[in-house]
């Protein structure tokens, strides 16, 4: 296989991976509180190709080896956390982060355990649990977490929702009664470090890969006094923050780069055939 094709392929590989971030951008253009991801490419590891090497202790004019890189990759897939558009719903289970980089806690499976989930996604449910009582959950069935990731759950005739300061949230009837409860809300000081679990979902990494950082410092959980850092729209929800006018040039250029290797693939084959039919 020749040079030329073998960089035109790795590229081609790498450009496809591009292509599926675009698209997995376009299809969620409307899911509530999504942040689009943006793919950055680096060259690939060159490789040392010795040419003439030295057999004698006589000097050379020239350095020895040659520095072919192998074409391109993705470096790095980096989540955009720019906040999204509000948009307001009138829908009294309804909430919108307005901080970027605050993320409601859930409980979601993980394998074949629960644990600690983060979300944009405002938009909540009650899901009965006995005769008497409801869970605030989201679209998926996950359950919502107070600010001790406690579920929240409460008696199911308390029908009337309002958002006080802090996150705090009351249920109540027309009888007087009322729950209150404190909305988990985490702030995430590096969004890249969590992983996507699906269903707009992450979580944590199992493992660190830079022992410095600890869990700490990637997650502040906002209690006491930390609660007036949170940003809260009732009866709101934010909108994904994916550009589509911004994804389809993206995938223009994407495709018409990838047609270019593609090209060149060609045009090395087609060189290939003129020296082997040189007689």
């Amino acid at each position: 296989m020749s040079r030329i094709t073998y960089t035109a392929m790795n590229t081609m590989s790498q450009l496809q991976k591009q292509l599926d971030i675009i698209s997995n951008n376009v299809a969620n253009v409307d899911t509530t509180g999504y942040k689009k991801q943006r793919a950055s490419f680096q060259e690939l590891l060159i490789q040392q190709h010795n040419n003439h090497p030295l057999r004698d202790n006589s000097p050379r004019l020239t350095p020895q080896g040659v520095r072919i890189g192998t074409g391109g990759k993705v470096g790095q897939v980096q989540t955009v956390a720019n906040q999204g558009a509000i948009k307001e719903t009138g829908r009294p289970l309804d909430f919108a982060l307005t901080v970027p980089n605050q993320y409601f806690k859930v409980l979601a499976p993980n394998g074949n355990e629960l644990n600690v989930h983060y979300t944009r996604d405002g938009a909540f449910y009650l899901s009965p649990i006995n005769d008497t009582e409801v869970a605030l959950v989201t679209s998926e069935g996950h359950r919502v977490l107070d600010e001790d990731n406690n579920p929240i759950i409460f008696n199911g005739d308390l029908t009337n929702v309002s958002l006080g300061d802090d996150g705090i949230v009351t249920f109540s009837n027309e009888h007087g009664a009322s729950a209150s409860f404190a909305l988990g809300v985490v702030q995430v000081n590096n969004p890249q470090a969590l992983v996507k679990t699906g269903n707009n979902l992450l979580t944590l990494p199992d493992h660190l890969q830079n022992e410095d950082i600890t869990i700490d410092d990637l997650i502040v959980n906002l209690v006491g006094a930390a609660r007036d850092q949170i940003g809260l729209n009732h009866q709101a929800l934010e909108q994904s923050n994916v550009d589509l006018i911004e994804e389809m040039t993206n995938l223009i250029q994407t495709q018409r780069a990838y047609q270019f290797q593609a090209r060149a693939i060609t045009l090395a084959d087609q060189m290939s055939g003129l020296v082997n039919g040189i007689r």
